[in-house]
C-alpha cells in the first residue's frame, strides 16, 4: 500500500492577528477572535509523525449503541473517537447545530454576502467574495474543512457553515470534522493524513505521557499575514464591489471575548480618597504609583482591614506609615482646638 502523505494546505492553524498594514480586515478578525471556534482555529499541539501514520493505518469503523466510530490502534493502545469526542476535544457546543441548510437559504443568504457568481450549481467560489469574505471562507476551507485540495471552490457543507457563523446560528462543526474523517477511510477516496492538528489533540487527551521516541515531529502548517494580501487579489469576473459583514457578526464584537473562552480580567481602581476635614498628608513615593507586585497574602488582609474601618482613605499596607498619619491627624485636631481657645473672651464681661 502507498504510504499515506500530509497535506501542506489542510488543517492550518488560523492567523488572527490584527496590524496597521491590515486594518480593512480588523472587522472579520475580531469575530473570529470572539467566535467559539477560535480554539478549533488555533490549537497547535506538538505533532507526531509516527503516531498520526498509525492511527490512519489501523482505522476502522464501528458502531456502539447506535453511535458510529473511528477506531484504531496507536502503541499498542485502542483510540476511540466519535462525534462526541470531536465536540469535547475541539471545545464546540454545537451538539444541536444544523448540519447543512437548504438549497433556498443557501442561495438567498451567499446573495446577501455579495457573491457575484449565483447560478443553480452547488459549487461555490470564494474568487467571487470581497475581501473580508474571502478571508473568512478561506479560513474555514483550510483549517476546519477535510478538504486536501481546490481550496477556491467549496460546497453547501461550507455554505451552510459560513452562513450560520455570519447569522450566529449554531453549526454542527464536530459533524463536519467527523464526517470528513470517516470518509477518508472510504476505500474509494484518496486517502492521506487527514487532520493532524486535531488527531493530536485528540491522541494526547487519550494516551497519558504521549511522547514521540522518534526525531519524528510534524511541522504545522500555519497562515501568516500574507493571507491577507492573498485575499485582496481579485478573481477573475469579480467586480470588485466591496459588501460589508453583517450587522450580527459587528454585534457580536461588543463583549470582548465572548464565546472566546477567554474572559477579559476586571481592572483594579485604588481608592485615593482623603477625609475633607484636613490637609491631605504626603504619602511615600511607591504609594502615589502603585505596581502590581505579588505580596505575603496576611499583608493583604491587613491593608484590607485598616482601609474598611478607617474609611474611604488611601491604602496603605504599612502599619508604621499608617500609625504616623493617626498620630499627624491627632495632632492637628489638638493645634486647632488650642487656637481656637485662644480666640475665645477672657472674662464674662466679654461675653
Amino acid at each position: 500500500m502507498e504510504a499515506l502523505k500530509f497535506v501542506d494546505s489542510h488543517n492550518m492553524v488560523a492567523y488572527l492577528e490584527k496590524s496597521t498594514e491590515n486594518a480593512d480586515f480588523d472587522e472579520i478578525v475580531d469575530f473570529l477572535n470572539a467566535n467559539p471556534i477560535r480554539y478549533a482555529l488555533t490549537v497547535s499541539p506538538t505533532i507526531y509523525v509516527s503516531y498520526i501514520e498509525q492511527f490512519w493505518s489501523t482505522a476502522k469503523t464501528k458502531t456502539v449503541n447506535n453511535e458510529r466510530q473511528i477506531r484504531a490502534k496507536v502503541d499498542g493502545k485502542t483510540i476511540v473517537i466519535s462525534e462526541s469526542s470531536v465536540r469535547r476535544d475541539l471545545q464546540f457546543n454545537d451538539e444541536d447545530g444544523i448540519a447543512c441548510l437548504t438549497n433556498t437559504e443557501i442561495f438567498e443568504n451567499l446573495q446577501l454576502m455579495g457573491y457575484e457568481n449565483l447560478s443553480d450549481r452547488l459549487t461555490f467560489y470564494k474568487s467571487y467574495f470581497s475581501p473580508q469574505w474571502k478571508y473568512l471562507i478561506h479560513t474555514i476551507l483550510q483549517c476546519l474543512s477535510s478538504k486536501s485540495t481546490a481550496w477556491n471552490e467549496f460546497g453547501t457543507n461550507i455554505a451552510s457553515a459560513v452562513i450560520c457563523l455570519a447569522k450566529n446560528q449554531k453549526f454542527n462543526f464536530s459533524k463536519l470534522i467527523f464526517d470528513g474523517m470517516l470518509r477518508n477511510l472510504d476505500p474509494n477516496s484518496k486517502k492521506f493524513l487527514m487532520y493532524p492538528r486535531f488527531l493530536q489533540l485528540f491522541l494526547n487527551n487519550q494516551i497519558e505521557n504521549l511522547e514521540a521516541v522518534f526525531n519524528d515531529e510534524y511541522v504545522t502548517p500555519s497562515h501568516t499575514k500574507k493571507v491577507f494580501a492573498n485575499m485582496r487579489r481579485e478573481g477573475k469576473g469579480f467586480s470588485g464591489t466591496i459588501t460589508p459583514l453583517f450587522p450580527s457578526m459587528l454585534a457580536s464584537q461588543a463583549v470582548e471575548g465572548e464565546g472566546s473562552g477567554q474572559p477579559t480580567e476586571p481592572q483594579h481602581t485604588p481608592t485615593t480618597a482623603s477625609p475633607s476635614h484636613i490637609e491631605p498628608i504626603p504619602t511615600v513615593a511607591s504609594s502615589s504609583h502603585p505596581k502590581k507586585t505579588h505580596k505575603h497574602r496576611k499583608t493583604k488582609r491587613k491593608a484590607t482591614e485598616i482601609s474598611q474601618s478607617s474609611g474611604p482613605t488611601t491604602l496603605v499596607a504599612d502599619e508604621n506609615v499608617y500609625k504616623e498619619r493617626e498620630d499627624r491627624i491627632e495632632r492637628a485636631a489638638t493645634t486647632g482646638l488650642s487656637s481656637l481657645l485662644q480666640q475665645l473672651p477672657t472674662t464674662n464681661s466679654q461675653l
